[in-house]
This record gives structure tokens, C-alpha cells and sequence, in this order.
């Protein structure tokens, strides 16, 4: 964590995660357990957590320093991998494509093009919040499309109005944030690649059982 700390965005990326989180349960996930109280596999786990706290941290950077053009490549990246889209080139074309609207683009929630989703995407400096005023605006433009589904992707955060106002709305809109953009590159392995894999072997009891 000393290491850590010295870098800036790993900062900033650790205080917008605590952000909405109670006292106790502040830096829980990014801090490495003592060894005299954690037992071996305890100590991977929680370097892990680490290890991916800072990675998400300079995938935010490394976004951020990028064009527009790059976050949209991202997002159509990002979604292909979770399974919308049908495939990267149809996902491509979609996205971007709209210009006008209100919306950046849409995207074919399944291979046969059965729904749509319409996506928004902002890419703002960690201090730059979004608040609800634009997230209205984004569903005044779903409704202008008869779209029922929204995907609202920012490299900040969300004011807590905005996230408020989004929980009850008819249509089904759903904001991710910086920290929730990374972490999804990061679970389905868009903008990474695997460096090392431990594997942690048990004793086998079954092969001790005298029968």
C-alpha cells in the first residue's frame, strides 16, 4: 500500500471507491491482512485485491488519456465480452453511430436483434461528476426513441440525485461509473491479459480414506 500510494490515480481511485462506503468497511478490499493473523491463502487473496486495485486504477488513467473514439472502442469492447451485440463488427457499427438524439448508440442486446440498448458515454476527468440533469436528458431521449433500456458509462461517478432518480424510473437505465467500468474490463479480461496463474492445492482426503 506504501508503494501504492504513491501514485496519484491509485489515490484518487481509492477515495472514489470509499466514497459510499460506512467507516468499517473502508479499505477493506485493498488492504493486504497481517501475516501474523492470516493464514497463506488469506495473504493471496488480499494481495490480489491489491494487485487489482491498482490495475483498474491505470485502466481509468490510460482511458482517460486516450480519445473519444477509444472510450466508444472500449464500451463496444466491453459488451461484446459480456455477450451483447452479436459481434464486434455488427457491435461497431452500432455504436457511435447515431450522432444525434441524444444517445451515442445503440446495440443489439441479443444476436438476433430482438431489443435494443441505447448507451451514453462520457468520459470526464475522476472530479467531474454526473448529475441527474443529464441522466434526465438521456431518458428524454430514450423515450423519443421508444427505447425501454439504457446503459449510461462514465469514467467519474455519479452524483447520489442521479443514481436516486435512475432506481425509479419506468425505463430500465443502468449508470456505470469509473470504478464499475474497470472492474468489468477487468472480469472479462478487456484491456488485460493474464500475467500469472497460482494454482493452490488442497490435501486430497478421499485418497487417505481406507476403504
Amino acid at each position: 500500500m506504501e508503494v501504492l500510494n504513491n501514485y496519484p490515480t491509485f489515490v484518487d481511485f481509492r477515495t472514489s471507491s470509499e466514497a459510499g462506503l460506512p467507516a468499517s468497511e473502508k479499505q477493506t478490499a485493498i488492504t493486504i491482512v497481517p501475516s501474523s493473523s492470516a493464514t497463506p491463502e488469506e495473504q493471496v487473496e488480499a494481495a490480489q485485491n491489491v494487485l487489482h486495485s491498482a490495475l483498474r486504477a491505470e485502466l481509468l488513467q490510460r482511458i482517460q488519456e486516450n480519445s473519444p473514439t477509444f472510450f466508444e472502442r472500449v464500451i463496444v469492447d466491453l459488451l461484446v465480452g459480456m455477450g451483447y451485440g452479436g459481434s464486434h463488427e455488427n457491435a461497431a457499427l452500432r455504436l457511435g453511430k447515431s450522432g444525434d438524439g441524444g444517445v451515442d448508440g445503440v446495440i443489439d442486446e441479443d444476436r438476433l436483434g430482438l431489443d435494443r440498448i441505447y448507451i451514453q458515454a462520457k468520459r470526464y476527468a475522476s472530479h467531474v461528476t454526473v448529475g441527474r440533469g443529464e441522466i434526465q436528458g438521456f431518458v428524454g431521449s430514450l423515450v423519443g426513441f421508444g427505447a425501454s433500456k439504457g446503459v449510461f458509462v462514465t469514467t467519474s461517478s455519479f452524483s447520489s440525485n442521479a443514481v436516486a432518480y435512475a432506481k425509479h424510473l419506468p425505463q430500465r437505465v443502468i449508470l456505470i461509473d469509473g470504478q464499475r467500468l474497470t472492474e468489468l474490463m477487468v472480469e472479462h479480461d478487456v484491456g488485460v491479459r493474464l500475467n500469472r496463474a497460482i494454482t493452490i492445492k488442497r490435501l486430497d482426503e478421499d485418497f487417505f480414506t481406507d476403504e
